[in-house]
């Protein structure tokens, strides 16, 4: 989570999944683990970054070594491409805090024979760098342009906040935005930095809208949004300033949901890790001209000399569907079927190992720290769990409150707190967990704040549970697994929430399904099933419906539209495993399977599928 400027300090209390002695409603024989959260917590946009970098390495079977610069130090960025070239690596990938300040270590790894590819930000004008992987800026630039325009139809003057304006990706969006107003009602005024410190973005916006005479403001990058956000929410102006952002960081999202952010121009930032390292494996197996051979070029920050370009792409996203956007929910969905899709494919790769260095920016990932501490029943978190409810204390009024003597409010009151806040993390009604903020301001949580923070604290209990279920699902096939290895296909289809495709015989494809059959997961079984045909040239797919949670009339639709598909290229899709009970639903909703064939059971399918191809079961009596 991003800590506002009035928050000092943050922590996370969870319960143990186990007491530590004693019975399980015993509180004071309760653990809790306490995670203490950094002023600047982990950005989501690097992680997906270096997520996306890994995950094409495991595909292409060769090893990324990620290594993180803190926020603003390009010169550590260039230490650590030095120690890369002295090591001999094979290939580097890295996105510029200062392209200027890189490029004398660029130079020097691509004459050692080391090709260089920049992500996120393109390298300097007559860069030796051989490729710039990311988003066209330019094209950024004028759709966030065009989005503002739309909220401001009437025109207005327009505010701009950036982390470096000496930035290539910051400068190109700032031009294009110009030029693409150039003429219209919108007025862009000089654009501001605030070099990576959080509190500065924040003054800066505030001083802006408190001025007056900004109708709209763009967050160039990441959290510049955010700061516009704020500013607005402060100040009595959430949704009438329009605000057009860049990414979608957590609490972007939120205030999407809200309304107090209109739009984000969303990178795809995991595509950029991804195709950066898919690049580098090309350059070194195939030689660097045939893998630049078909890229396209562009221009450097309006240089002359031209730069081979992948285009990773572009979302636009709003809360509600418009003509040129997405719903929130729909890219959401859209992003994580992205990411799975590339998780599941097996990528083409030499077999000599490679060793890529990955120069990113720290996003604090190794900044938590964890501790284990019995629960006092007669603490702040104690009574939080306690009542399921959440708690402000002002530590210094001594009659305002019974906890003013509670054990943790004390301690925090030592520690110069003057407003201590205790939010539950809830689920089935019960507190699992406690989010505490500290602030040295006293009546730092207005009713405001805290309804704010209770949204966020939901969306974190969602998270949450969904981890430990997913933890607890892994401890499960792991069980499972041990237990009987014949099923490790179809474990492995739970966990990964796909459709396995098993070859049975030669033109007979197996897919068992599991679960429900909704829009979402239709897509990717039609994906999977579409492929798997083409690469087995398979005529028959049984689809073995017995594991499926409901087949209702729309989980029908899905299969139906599943058979279409197939036909088109010339296979059949027959339907096993059909349950009485199904078979009862099914008539009473009045469905109609119409042309796909059905049988009973799996060996019924099969038999029928081998009459289709030509085959035969040839049953042996034993002696």
């Amino acid at each position: 989570m991003q800590l506002r400027p009035q928050w000092r300090s943050a922590h996370l209390v969870l319960l143990s999944d186990a007491p530590s002695g004693g019975s399980r409603g015993d509180a004071e024989a309760r653990e809790v683990r306490i995670y203490h959260v950094p002023q600047r917590a982990s950005v989501a946009f690097w992680n997906n970054i270096r997520d996306g970098a890994l995950v094409a390495g495991r595909g292409h079977g060769i090893h990324v070594d990620v290594r993180n610069a803190p926020a603003g130090s390009a010169v550590e960025q260039r230490g650590l491409i030095e120690e890369g070239i002295d090591r001999r690596v094979h290939g580097i990938a890295v996105a510029p805090l200062d392209p200027e300040v890189l490029e004398p270590a660029i130079r020097r790894a691509v004459e050692a024979g080391i090709p260089v590819v920049t992500i996120d930000t393109p390298p300097v004008e007559g860069s030796r760098a051989q490729a710039y992987v990311g988003t066209d800026n330019v094209a950024a630039g004028r759709l966030a342009a065009e989005m503002m325009a739309r909220l401001l139809p009437g025109g207005g003057k327009v505010g701009a906040l950036t982390f470096w304006l000496s930035a290539n990706n910051s400068r190109e969006r700032i031009e294009a935005f110009r030029a693409t107003v150039s003429g219209a009602r919108l007025d862009l005024q000089p654009p501001a930095e605030d070099r990576f410190d959080i509190e500065l973005g924040m003054r800066i916006a505030r001083e802006a809208v408190q001025a007056g005479g900004i109708a709209g403001a763009l967050g160039v990058c990441a959290e510049n949004g955010l700061s516009w956000g704020t500013a607005a929410r402060a100040l009595g102006r959430a949704g009438e300033l329009k605000i057009v952002a860049f990414d979608l960081l957590t609490e972007t999202l939120a205030m999407l949901r809200e309304g107090t952010i209109h739009a984000a121009l969303v990178q795809r930032e995991h595509e950029m890790g991804y195709r950066a390292v898919r690049l580098l494996h090309d350059m070194l197996s195939k030689g660097v001209e045939a893998a630049l051979a078909g890229l396209p070029t562009r221009a450097v920050s309006g240089g002359r000399s031209a730069l081979r370009f992948i285009d990773t792409g572009l979302d636009v996203v709003t809360l509600e569907r418009t003509p040129w956007s997405l719903p929130l929910s729909d890219y959401l969905a859209l992003d994580t079927n992205r990411k799975a899709a590339k998780r599941r494919q097996q990528l083409p790769h030499e077999s000599r190992a490679m060793d890529l260095l990955f120069v990113g920016v720290n996003a604090g990932e190794d900044s938590f720290r964890e501790e284990r501490a019995p629960l006092d029943a007669r603490s702040m978190v104690g009574r939080v769990l306690g009542t399921a409810r959440p708690i402000v204390v002002d530590t210094l009024d001594t009659h305002a409150s019974e906890l003013h003597d509670a054990p943790d409010v004390v301690e925090a009151r030592g520690r110069g707190v003057h407003t201590l806040v205790g939010v539950p993390l809830l689920a089935g009604g019960s507190a699992f967990g406690v989010l505490v903020l500290e602030s040295g301001r006293p009546a730092a949580c207005s009713l405001d704040d805290l309804t704010t923070i209770e949204r966020v604290v939901d969306t974190m209990a969602v998270a949450i549970e969904n981890a430990r279920l997913v933890r607890r699902i892994t401890e499960r096939t792991f069980e499972l697994e041990q237990a009987n290895r014949q099923q490790e296909s179809l474990l492995g289809t739970i966990r990964e929430l796909s459709s396995p495709v098993v070859p049975i015989a030669r033109s007979i494809l197996v897919m068992p399904i599991v679960g429900t059959m909704d829009a979402q997961r239709s897509g990717r079984f039609i994906e999977s099933m579409l492929q798997d045909i083409t690469e087995r040239q398979a005529r028959v797919v049984l689809v073995d419906v017995t594991g499926m949670a409901v087949v209702d009339a729309a989980s029908v639709e899905h299969l139906l539209r599943a058979a279409r598909s197939a036909r088109l290229l010339g296979a059949e899709v027959v339907l096993v495993g059909i349950t009485p009970a199904a078979a009862r639903l099914m008539v009473e909703e009045g469905v109609d399977l119409g042309s796909v064939t059905t049988r009973s059971t799996l060996e019924l399918g099969f038999a029928h599928a081998l009459s289709k191809t030509g085959g035969q079961i040839v049953y042996r009596r034993s002696a």
